[in-house]
């Protein structure tokens, strides 16, 4: 199982290619779909594989909380992302996998972890408009493998907001003024609809006015048509523009390409840059600093994010 980790200095060089590498699991036969399920998560959010060790139940546990285990002397909340998913398989989940999501550590059960796919964002489509709002939530883009399966990346921030209520309701802005930036101008970029809500809720209390896309395709083409109707203009676009805050993971661009763009491109001189991704590990922060971004805060911590914006909007 351990050749399917690779190494940290292999998996930095896709910073800025365009690339995702993701880890490929199954959570079983669905009975009622009669077919398996394959899902996906970015390989660097993944800390180790293991087979399911003894899981500890907690009382009063949510419905898909399976318990907590012990690894090398850690307490780990254990997530039945079948059960979450609705997926109704005869055979328990036999894998955990263990991640990292915004400075948190928690395991995912599957059924069988199947490979590594080295995948080009621009293959991966977002989840298409059909059927229910919560379906459409789950997964934040699709890709057809070789074999013609559809791959759907799970979005482990909605996830983890319904399972450990991991700051997915109401923002908590403590020592932050209401209206502190008040007239500033943002865009965001994100494809979770959970982070999303998050970032409209902040930036409404600090009174910031914003404008927003889910990919980062969509992303670029809204700033370069900023951009162009600021150079007709003769308007700087810093002077209508006053931060970027962008996720890493999004169909069709990533956010460190994204911030490449941006800042290749002289027309945004001044214009900071934030990244704002549940890859919160320093390895992922120095990815970002290499390709020119001004500060990378992990997500669902809102108070960090408005002081460094804060901080940004002053100082430029």
């Amino acid at each position: 199982m351990n050749d399917l980790m690779q190494s940290v200095e292999e998996r930095s060089k896709l910073a800025g290619s365009n690339h995702l590498e993701a880890l490929m699991f199954s959570l079983g036969h669905d009975s009622s779909l009669n077919k398996d399920l394959l899902f996906g998560i970015n390989v660097f959010k993944v800390k180790e594989v293991m087979v399911v060790p003894k899981i500890t139940p907690l009382p009063n546990m949510q419905n898909c909380l399976s318990g907590v285990v012990n690894v090398r002397g850690k307490s780990i909340p254990v997530i039945n992302v079948p059960k979450y998913c609705d997926v109704t398989s005869d055979e328990p989940p036999k894998i955990l996998i263990i991640t990292e999501y915004n400075r948190r550590i928690q395991g995912l059960l599957a059924h069988e972890v199947e490979s590594i796919e080295r995948i080009a964002w621009a293959d991966i489509k977002p989840p298409p408009l059909t059927g229910s709002a919560d379906e459409q939530d789950l997964i934040t883009g699709l890709y057809q493998v070789e074999s013609g399966r559809s791959l759907m990346l799970l979005d482990v921030e909605k996830v983890l907001s319904d399972v450990l209520g991991s700051n997915g309701g109401l923002v908590k802005m403590e020592g932050v003024e209401r209206d502190c930036l008040k007239g500033v101008r943002a865009f965001f970029c994100d494809d979770s609809a959970v982070a999303r809500g998050q970032l409209q809720q902040m930036l409404d209390y600090m009174g910031i006015v914003y404008a927003s896309e889910i990919n980062g395709v969509d992303a670029w083409e809204h700033l370069q048509k900023l951009a162009d109707q600021a150079e007709e203009s003769g308007t700087p676009v810093q002077k209508i523009l006053d931060c970027v805050i962008t996720d890493i993971e999004m169909p069709g661009m990533d956010g460190y390409v994204l911030t490449k763009n941006i800042k290749s491109d002289p027309r945004f001189e001044g214009v900071p840059v934030i990244m704002h991704s549940s890859l919160s590990s320093k390895n992922n922060q120095s990815l970002g600093e290499n390709v020119g971004v001004d500060a990378y805060v992990p997500k669902l911590h809102q108070t960090e994010l408005a002081a460094t914006l804060t901080e940004l909007v002053n100082s430029y």
